[in-house]
């Protein structure tokens, strides 16, 4: 029989907002889509179907936004939600080198973890100090295209910041020159598969479709990995060939997206649930590598960047892997 470990009844104010803060989070993250789709579906078969008419229409003259910059709003990336919600884990965004506003830059964020907490508390909020540490840029976070396809929802999803992660929508951030960042998780969603305490395996040996795309607009790369971001959850065993890895990746091909069977904890006990443990995640972002434009790089231009590339970020996760808890031993794993 499981116990259950209950959490205190006295618990401080500050720390019930921070568990609200990322409990409506994940709500957002894994049902909110969903219940958007489902209100637009409700307004067509009801009396709002005028309502449904016109929103539909927006859509379709609004279909490209998520690829053309998207629609950020500054009041949503300030609400004191955001604040709670950095607090909880809590989230830290440390720069090891400054970066010249006159440059543009294609971040490349490792690992993915499980809900990319990291990245979404450090690019999609102003509440761990990306203005102040790196004045004169502006990130642009980038998600699957399939998060924009669901009503309401995705103009919420751009107005904090993101932007899909297609071709066409990275080059035109690119595009706009200096001073934008493209923050891009390189192990994607076949990377979440692999998103527990301990995991230090990243997908990145044959992704090299950011490598070309900076090599394309002088886009200065720039590694960053994020301690903690696979310790805030746990996930069923789900080893290379198990029968659960194999759905996995099969459900993976056919919808685009990856169904990591997490848990954690939950909101009023320690034991169970979708609520992430609070474990501090540290994202640290490399000095940046200095990238000559080039409109149609060789294959072996590309493959020595990626090598670079893949140098430059174990160097730092070795540099500060002690710092944050890693053992000696510990060594990322590229795959």
């Amino acid at each position: 029989m499981v116990k259950i470990e209950f959490a205190p009844i006295n618990i401080p104010l500050n720390r019930r907002m921070q568990t609200a803060a990322v409990l409506y989070w994940v709500f957002t993250f894994l049902f909110l889509a969903q219940c958007c789709m489902g209100v637009y579906v409700l307004a067509v078969l009801s009396g709002y179907w005028h309502f449904a008419a016109l929103y539909g229409l927006w859509l379709y003259l609004d279909w490209d936004t998520p690829q053309t910059g998207g629609r950020r709003c500054a009041w949503v990336r300030k609400w004191t939600i955001w604040r709670h919600f950095r607090d909880y884990f809590p989230i830290h965004l440390i720069k090891t080198s400054d970066l010249d506003p006159k440059n543009h830059y294609l971040f490349g964020f490792h690992p993915h973890g499980v809900l990319v907490a990291g990245a979404f508390g450090n690019f999609c909020t102003e509440y761990t100090g990306f203005q102040e540490l790196f004045p004169g840029l502006t990130p642009y976070l980038h998600v699957l295209p399939f998060w924009f396809r669901f009503p309401f929802f995705r103009e919420y999803a751009m107005s904090a910041g993101l932007v899909s992660c297609s071709k066409e929508s990275v080059s035109h951030v690119l595009s706009q020159g200096a001073g934008v960042v493209s923050v891009i998780v390189i192990g994607g969603a076949e990377e979440s598969l692999e998103a527990r305490p301990g995991s230090l395996t990243l997908q990145t040996l044959h992704r090299k479709g950011f490598i070309k795309l900076a090599l394309k607009h002088g886009a200065h790369l720039v590694p960053v990995f994020s301690f903690g971001e696979n310790e805030i959850f746990n996930q069923l065993e789900n080893p290379e060939g198990s029968v659960v890895r194999n759905i996995q990746n099969r459900l993976r091909k056919i919808m685009g997206f990856a169904l990591p069977l997490f848990h954690a904890r939950g909101v009023f006990q320690y034991s169970f649930g979708v609520m992430p443990f609070r474990k501090p995640i540290y994202t640290i972002v490399g000095k940046p590598i200095v990238v000559e434009q080039n409109a149609s790089p060789t294959t072996e231009e590309v493959d020595k960047l990626h090598q670079r590339y893949l140098d430059e970020l174990n160097g730092l996760f070795e540099e500060h892997k002690a710092q944050y808890g890693i053992p000696e031993q510990g060594h990322l794993v590229f795959k």
